[in-house]
């Protein structure tokens, strides 16, 4: 043979060893991976159901979980007409991967779940692209999916319908419950029994706000606030504006109230008649002391402003909930000279009557101040009630942060129950 030949033959088998070696690592590359991915088969103890606690129009499905669950390993849950045998002609109404979607993530309470916390969980609701009627019966089943490879459950029928109770709002029931019973019980004892209430410094402004009215010979502004009388702000507004239209009945002091809700200026106007006959002067009163604007917020600032700055008014009260209005409103009567009390349970214009006013009640001190005012046992009793049931809430919210302290401190297994209770409370 001659030695080109030899050569070219030589070239020709080392190229034949590289390709073959080359397809063995291909091949033993594709075997580990293969190896590598779990095998999986149709998911286990499949459980369908009516969602409970709920409207209706909807199902739950829950299955155990698997050795093969991870990223790679996909779940379908699929829905048919009850009367289909074939699941694979179901529609697919949530895909997920099977690492995902467990009872423990769901938002229910720990008393109402039906299956542990580690199986899976996936909700069947009324959408646009799928329409559950309830009382009408649905098949459905849940797929496990490895690349081309999709193996069905069981088909399980199941039935929505409509719950009377929802058992996942026990606890606000029963906590609604108790402290609604421990405001009725300090109304109870309030009627028998006096209840010290601490004094604000902004009431002992009040009678000062008018004695300086009456010096000067000026009237006394009013304003009970934006909303009507379905909000406990303006409620208490229209209390303390009876004690304060009784302390300028005694002192003949003119008062003026401008509303922009009619219903509220008609209120007020009988609160404020009934205030001068309670100070033996009813000849005193006005009608027109309450006297309707209008309804628009800015048109009814720029009035108010107006008459502030037109009668020059002594003292300005500002009770009841207010928006944007508040800082035109009070750096117009500051303008004036006028002192000025205001009180409001909206906190985002709690630092414009801080900054301006001389006084301010700040938050339930509005309704502490109607309370004292009015010493009526029910506003009594309610105002006591409430600083119990927030006692009681500080009380819980400090021994769960001390439970939960220790149980981090000391990797103890027992906080986390108390954790998930308080999850679910909220």
């Amino acid at each position: 043979m001659r030695p080109e030949a030899y050569l070219v033959k030589r070239s020709y088998a080392q190229s034949n060893c590289a390709v073959l070696f080359a397809m063995a690592c291909l091949a033993s590359l594709v075997a580990s991976q293969t190896l590598a991915q779990p095998l999986i088969a149709a998911p286990q103890d499949v459980r369908v159901f009516d969602t409970p606690n709920d409207g209706g129009e909807s199902l739950t499905v829950q299955w155990a979980p698997a050795p093969w669950d991870g990223p790679d390993v996909r779940y379908q849950v699929l829905i048919g007409d009850a009367a289909a045998s074939d699941p694979a002609t179901f529609k697919v109404v949530a895909e997920f991967p099977a690492n995902t979607k467990y009872v423990k993530d769901t938002k229910t309470a720990w008393w109402t779940r039906t299956a542990e916390k580690t199986w899976h969980q996936a909700t069947i609701k009324s959408a646009k692209s799928l329409e559950l009627k309830d009382d009408q019966p649905y098949a459905v089943t849940v797929a496990s999916m490895q690349n081309d490879q999709r193996l069905f459950s069981a088909v399980q029928i199941a039935t929505p319908a409509a719950n009377w109770f929802n058992w996942n709002q026990l606890n606000n029931l029963i906590i609604g419950l108790s402290f609604g019973g421990l405001v009725f019980f300090a109304i109870g004892y309030a009627k028998r029994h006096e209840i010290f209430l601490r004094r604000i410094p902004g009431l002992d402004a009040v009678d000062e706000a008018i004695g300086r009215a009456t010096e000067l010979g000026k009237p006394i502004l009013y304003l009970t606030g934006a909303h009507d009388l379905h909000d406990p702000s303006t409620i208490a507004a229209a209390v303390i504006l009876g004690k304060v239209a009784k302390r300028a009945a005694l002192y003949e002091t003119e008062l003026m109230v401008p509303h922009r809700e009619p219903i509220t200026m008609a209120v007020c106007q009988e609160i404020t008649k009934q205030a001068y006959l309670e100070a033996g002067k009813p000849d005193l009163f006005k009608e027109d002391a309450n006297f309707f604007i209008t309804a628009d917020q800015f048109s009814y600032t720029a009035a108010v402003d107006g008459i502030m700055l037109r009668k020059k008014p002594a003292a300005n009260f500002f009770m009841g909930h207010y928006f944007a209005e508040s800082l035109l409103l009070t750096e117009t009567g500051a303008s004036t000279g006028a002192i000025q009390i205001a009180g409001t349970d909206a906190d985002h214009q709690l630092p414009f009557f801080v900054t301006t006013c001389d006084y301010t009640l700040i938050g339930e001190e509005l309704y502490a101040a109607s309370a004292y005012l009015s010493k009526e046992s029910v506003q009594i009793g309610t105002l006591r009630g409430q600083d119990i049931g927030k006692a009681v809430i500080l009380a819980a919210l400090a021994m769960g942060t001390v439970l939960a302290t220790v149980g981090v401190v000391t990797g103890a297994q027992w906080p986390q129950f108390f954790l998930d209770l308080m999850r679910d409370l909220k």
